[in-house]
């Protein structure tokens, strides 16, 4: 399906520099177009992407299928919160966790940011991606919230 990066241990002074590692990143990973950083940062100051949740927040920014080469996840766990707007107001949360989506097909891009929605609301599920070690953490991901039939089915 799609292919997960993750990064923790990283400090961001704001969105915009989170935006920019993000852009920066999967354009040397070669997942995405020249053209995706600049559509990732522009998306986001037009549709903010940050989602309060029972006791924390998280973002999930992406942008138009055409700026993506191949699918993937960019998981960043990063060391402090980083505030971004909230997708549906005009405040500004503390996100602990983002996740960025990078998808070819727009039905795609759709289910997978209903399953998203729907696993994170899970309290437990979204905790237990910032409280698992740093290399269990893909893992972890992968089997909560884009294989769980799997595990279900184990």
């Amino acid at each position: 399906m799609s292919q997960l990066f993750v990064r923790t241990g990283i400090e961001f002074t704001s969105r915009q520099h989170v935006l920019a590692h993000i852009g920066e990143e999967m354009l040397a990973q070669g997942v995405v177009h020249e053209s995706y950083p600049a559509a990732l940062l522009a998306r986001e100051a037009i549709y903010p992407t940050g989602i309060a949740l029972e006791h924390h927040a998280v973002a999930i920014p992406h942008c138009e299928a055409i700026h993506a080469k191949s699918p993937a996840l960019y998981l960043i766990r990063p060391d402090k919160p980083v505030y971004f707007q909230q997708a549906d107001d005009d405040a500004d949360i503390a996100v602990s966790l983002i996740i960025a989506l990078i998808v070819e097909n727009p039905a795609e891009q759709l289910k997978l940011l209903r399953r998203l929605f729907s696993e994170l609301q899970n309290p437990n599920t979204l905790q237990a991606l910032l409280d698992t070690p740093a290399d269990n953490l893909a893992t972890l991901f992968r089997d909560t919230i884009l294989e769980p039939e799997k595990c279900e089915q184990a």
